[in-house]
């Protein structure tokens, strides 16, 4: 050799020779690279932009052409391995190990593809196949992670696959969350409990919002002040949550909520109330009917006068909540077909509940809140008409106005 000849010995020739080959091996790779990437992009772009589909943008996006365009240099470089001397054995597991990396970095921005595209469908929203996809993605490392041992140790797959079993306690403890995950995916789409773009409440984990991402080990859920709340999958099966899907498949959202009356403003009605009261037109009808019913049944019991004590009587307290119930009904944002409720709860220290039970149309959060308050702050200012008071605890104003007459008296 050139290099021995001019006094260089064995060991340092050998050396220049296999570094010179390699390099040029790595240049020529390197160069093959971007030959492939160059052929390979130009012709899959202009096939992309020509098409309608979907599917190939994402794959684009995804960049999964892009990795296998960089197979070619490993593929370059296991085809020249022979050519190495002493270290041909070297450059032949570097090549078969950059290959498998490459090879598995190509599977996994597939699979993410598949899980764009899909999402794409408006099943995916009933039954995500991101956990199955992530499950897959697991095992394929797995097979990768095992592909590059055999080759480090030279050892074939199947005999490390088998001394695996003697890990298995230590795998499962590994994966504990990952196997909890996958079986609560299955519980998932079997019995339908959670969609994405489902509003679920768990209080444990201060969850208040809509499921955004269904993965195997995280359900996400964006709650309304628009923070992240990460869920672990298998708690959504081992704890309660509630789904608000319901009410949007039921197309009505509920209305609960109670106005408290003073108790020392209810009392009787006099027929000059009720002949006010004739004038609300969704009255009307209930009076007229109410002023038979109590002649008759006051009849029955030989009573001539309404004056008389055992006479029967309407108070403005049920009047009104016959005129709440007959706004309701004719309100058109309110659901007829639902639940409708206006009921009287057990007085208490805060004056008598007077309980609206009922079911708003509109299921959107912002308009649902306008149209709850539109019909309260009506039914408020529909309280004098009754002779009625709400009750409300004594503000500052009010001690001092009190303390101040107090003090007058005084």
């Amino acid at each position: 050799m050139f290099l021995i000849e001019k006094g260089v010995s064995n060991f340092w020739a050998n050396t220049i020779v296999e570094g010179s080959k390699f390099i040029i091996v790595i240049c020529l790779a390197i160069f093959i690279f971007y030959i492939a990437k160059w052929m390979l992009m130009s012709q899959v772009e202009k096939i992309v932009f020509k098409t309608t589909v979907q599917w190939d943008d994402i794959l684009l996006k995804r960049k999964v052409f892009h990795k296998i365009s960089l197979l070619f240099p490993g593929l370059a470089l296991l085809g020249f391995s022979e050519i190495f001397g002493y270290i041909n054995t070297l450059v032949y597991k570097f090549s078969l190990l950059y290959i498998i990396f490459i090879l598995t970095m190509v599977i996994l921005s597939i699979f993410d593809g598949i899980n764009d595209i899909y999402e794409g469908y408006k099943i995916s929203k009933e039954r995500p196949i991101k956990g199955y996809l992530q499950i897959t993605k697991i095992l394929v490392i797995f097979v990768g992670i095992i592909l590059v041992i055999s080759i480090l140790m030279g050892k074939s797959p199947l005999v490390l696959i088998g001394g695996l079993s003697a890990l298995t306690a230590v795998l499962l403890l590994v994966f504990k969350d990952t196997l909890l995950g996958f079986i609560a995916s299955i519980q998932f789409t079997m019995n339908d409990m959670v969609r994405i773009g489902d509003w679920i409440e768990m209080p444990k984990f201060d969850a208040d919002g809509d499921v955004i991402d269904i993965a195997v080990n995280t359900v996400k859920v964006q709650n309304w002040d628009k923070t992240i709340t990460t869920i672990p999958t298998y708690m959504l099966v081992s704890d309660s949550f509630k789904n608000w899907r319901g009410m949007n498949e039921a197309g009505g959202r509920r209305i609960k909520r109670s106005i408290h009356i003073d108790i020392t403003s209810v009392r009787f009605c006099t027929q000059k109330d009720i002949d006010q009261w004739k004038k609300i037109r969704i009255l009307e009808n209930y009076l007229t009917d109410k002023e038979l019913a109590i002649k008759k049944s006051n009849e029955d019991i030989s009573i001539k006068s309404m004056e008389d004590i055992n006479s029967r009587k309407l108070t403005n307290i049920g009047t009104f909540r016959a005129y709440i119930l007959n706004y309701l009904n004719q309100h058109p944002q309110i659901k007829k077909d639902m639940t409708l409720l206006v009921r009287q709860l057990s007085p208490t220290e805060i004056g008598i509940p007077i309980e609206i039970y009922a079911f708003s149309a509109d299921q959107d959060w912002i308009r649902y809140e306008a149209i709850q308050s539109d019909i309260f702050d009506h039914l408020f200012a529909m309280l004098p008409e009754f002779d009625l008071h709400p009750y409300q605890l004594p503000g500052k104003n009010m001690v001092n106005t009190i303390n101040k007459f107090n003090y007058c008296g005084e």
